[in-house]
C-alpha cells in the first residue's frame, strides 16, 4: 500500500534546503521559459533568487490561472461548530490549556448559523473544530451533518483526521472535501510545538491524505502554517512533493493549497521564520506553474489590501467575512475565536472588490461558469506591475 510517509522519509530536509538557496538567476530564468516546471524549477521558483523575477512570475501565474479557471473566484465560509480541544499545541487559541471559554454548537444553533451563512449568500461551506473525538467526533458529525448538509451545495471540513472508514462513512452523509494541514513537514519543530493530545502523531497525521485518497474524496486540501519551523521554502517544498505524490496516486481526487500564516491568538508564539507579502506572492504564483489546474485559496488571515492585490493574480478560492468562532454569524462571541482575521469586510465589500477587478464572484457552483472565459470577459489586461507588492 503506498504512503506519502515512504517519500517523506526519503526526503532530506537540509539537503532541500541547501539545494533551493543554491539556486541562481538562470535557474529561474530557465523556469520561467518553459511551459511545464519540475521539482527543480519549482524550487528555482521559490528560492531567494527569484524575488527579482516576480513581475514575470505574477504575469505567468495570472495568465495560467485565467487559462484554466476563466475569470472565477469561488467564495466559501466556516462553520466552526465548537472550540473544544484535547490537544496542546503551542500556536493555537483552542489549545486544551488556554483559560478561554468552551462551546459546542447544538442543533439550534447549528441551524441559526445555517440560516445565517445563507443570507450572506454562501453555498460552499467548511466545518471547522478544534480537535476532540469523544464530544466532537463521529457521533456528533453523524447527527449534525445532513441538517447541514441540506442548507449548502458543498461540505468540507477541518478536523481532527479520521480513518479511512469514517471518511467513507462522512461521503455518504454529504461530505465532499477535506482539509488537512500538516502544519510542518520538519518532524523536531512539529514535536516542538505538539505537547500533548493526538496531534502528537506527526506520521497519523502525514498520511490523513492517504486515507482521503483511499476513501474516495473528492478534494483534498492541503497546506503547512508558515512561521511554525524556521525555514518557509523547504517547508513549501514538502507540500508540492505531497501534492505531486497524492496527484499520481490518487488521480480521481482534485486538490488545493492553502497559504496560512501565523496569527494573533490567545497563547500564541512569534513565528520561527518570516514569510513576507512579497515572498507568499512568489510562492503562490510558484505553485500556480507547479500546478495549473490545482486550487489555490487564500483565507482572511491576510489583510484587505493583500487580498485585493493578490487573488487576481494566480487565487481562485476564497474566504470572507469569516467568523473563527463557534456562533460567530448568528451571535457575537469574540472571547471563543480561534485566531483574529485580518480582513474583516463583509462578504458583499470582498466580492465588489473583486468585481472591480474584472472577476466574478462564485457563489453557488461552478459548473455554470465552466467554458465561459471568452475574450469578452477575461480580465482585461493589467497595465504596470501586476504584484503590487515592493520589492525591497
Amino acid at each position: 500500500m503506498n504512503k506519502f510517509t515512504d517519500v517523506w522519509s526519503a526526503l532530506d530536509w537540509d539537503d532541500i534546503s541547501l539545494r533551493i538557496n543554491s539556486k541562481s538567476a538562470r535557474d529561474v530564468e530557465r523556469a520561467l521559459s518553459l511551459n511545464k516546471i519540475t521539482r527543480e524549477d519549482f524550487m528555482a521558483l521559490i528560492s531567494p533568487a527569484a524575488l527579482p523575477y516576480l513581475e514575470q512570475m505574477a504575469q505567468r501565474a495570472q495568465q495560467l490561472t485565467r487559462q484554466r479557471f476563466g475569470n472565477t473566484v469561488n467564495f466559501f465560509a466556516p462553520l466552526y461548530l465548537s472550540n473544544l480541544c484535547a490537544n496542546e499545541c503551542t500556536y493555537c487559541g483552542f489549545s486544551m490549556s488556554n483559560k478561554i471559554k468552551r462551546k459546542t454548537l447544538d442543533e439550534e444553533e447549528i441551524g441559526r448559523e445555517c440560516e445565517a451563512l445563507n443570507a450572506l449568500g454562501f453555498k460552499h461551506l467548511l466545518l471547522v473544530t478544534g480537535e476532540h473525538k469523544t464530544k466532537v467526533g463521529m457521533d456528533y458529525f453523524r447527527r449534525h451533518f445532513p441538517a447541514i448538509r441540506s442548507h449548502f451545495d458543498s461540505l468540507m471540513i477541518e478536523v481532527q483526521p479520521l480513518s479511512q472508514e469514517d471518511y467513507a462513512e462522512l461521503k455518504t452523509l454529504g461530505l465532499d472535501g477535506v482539509l488537512v494541514y500538516q502544519e510542518t513537514y520538519h518532524a523536531p519543530t512539529y514535536a516542538l510545538h505538539h505537547l500533548r493530545g493526538q496531534k502528537q502523531d506527526f506520521f497519523w497525521r502525514l498520511e490523513t491524505p492517504d486515507r482521503l485518497g483511499r476513501a474516495g474524496i473528492d478534494k483534498i486540501g492541503l497546506g503547512a502554517l508558515f512561521g511554525l519551523s524556521g525555514n518557509w521554502r523547504t517547508d513549501s517544498y514538502m507540500v508540492a512533493e505531497h501534492l505531486l505524490y497524492l496527484q499520481q496516486n490518487y488521480w480521481q481526487s482534485r486538490y488545493s493549497v492553502a497559504f496560512p500564516r501565523l496569527r494573533p491568538c490567545t497563547g500564541g508564539i512569534e513565528p520561527a521564520s518570516l514569510l513576507e507579502e512579497n515572498q507568499l506572492v512568489q510562492l503562490i504564483c510558484a505553485f500556480r506553474m507547479l500546478a495549473p489546474d490545482v486550487e489555490l485559496s487564500l483565507s482572511t488571515r491576510e489583510s484587505p489590501w493583500f487580498r485585493d492585490h493578490v487573488i487576481p493574480l494566480a487565487i481562485n478560492t476564497v474566504s470572507a467575512g469569516s467568523k473563527t468562532q463557534p456562533g460567530g454569524y448568528a451571535d457575537d462571541h469574540p472571547e471563543l475565536e480561534q485566531f483574529a482575521p485580518h480582513d474583516n469586510r463583509s462578504p458583499q465589500r470582498v466580492a465588489s472588490a473583486l468585481t472591480q477587478a474584472g472577476l466574478q464572484p462564485v457563489w453557488k457552483d461552478w459548473d455554470i461558469f465552466f467554458g465561459r472565459a471568452t475574450q469578452e470577459n477575461v480580465v482585461p489586461q493589467q497595465t504596470g506591475k501586476l504584484s503590487g507588492i515592493q520589492i525591497p
